[in-house]
């Protein structure tokens, strides 16, 4: 499957965060799969390095928007560089090619990726697939979320929501959530 992974740009070599991205990124290749990034810095390397020495192949989705922002560029690990002009044009990106999408801490850029996918499943402009949310720092917030504007989102539409307390729980999250949805595509189309 393709993965798409947000999170950060601050993580550093040597950081925890930048660690447990990099374990991501060898997880998922380990189990074949291609990891889509920003392409550029913090957990994009990181997942991007983790992947491309476990042996996966790895997309950075990049834009001018943000090379015109901060002085960056594309990752060494980047193998296949799909390159657009703005910032929506490489979100669309990000959230419309891939298969699932896993989501690391991170700041606003995170968030408005997070909230992006799931309203596109919500308003059905996608087809739902796995949105896994990464760490305690999700679930804290969602919660939060959840029960200060309770009225505003039934619980269909929390359902699309999947929160793992780490990395290793997410890719097992993946896998079942795959599972799950293969079903429910099957049964769809009248599929067995």
């Amino acid at each position: 499957m393709n993965i798409t992974i947000f999170g950060g740009s601050q993580p550093k070599p040597g950081d925890p965060a930048y660690a447990e991205a990099y374990e991501l990124g060898s997880l998922l290749a380990q189990r074949g799969h291609t990891v889509l990034t920003g392409g550029y810095i913090g957990t994009m390397e990181a997942v991007s390095r983790g992947a491309a020495e476990a042996g996966g192949h790895v997309i950075g989705v990049t834009c001018a928007d943000i090379e015109a922002w901060r002085a960056v560029k594309p990752n060494a690990w980047v193998k296949e560089e799909r390159r657009f002009t703005t910032l929506q044009e490489r979100l669309n990106e990000l959230i419309l090619a891939c298969d699932a999408a896993i989501a690391l801490p991170g700041g606003p850029g995170t968030l408005t990726e997070v909230a992006l996918t799931w309203n596109l499943m919500i308003i059905e402009s996608m087809p739902r697939k796995p949105l896994i949310l990464t760490g305690a720092g999700w679930r804290s917030v969602f919660d939060r979320f959840f029960d200060k504007f309770n009225t505003y989102m039934p619980l269909n539409q929390r359902d699309l929501l999947h929160f793992a307390p780490h990395v290793q729980a997410a890719v097992e999250l993946l896998r079942d959530s795959n599972t799950t949805l293969t079903k429910v595509h099957k049964a769809s189309r009248g599929n067995p």
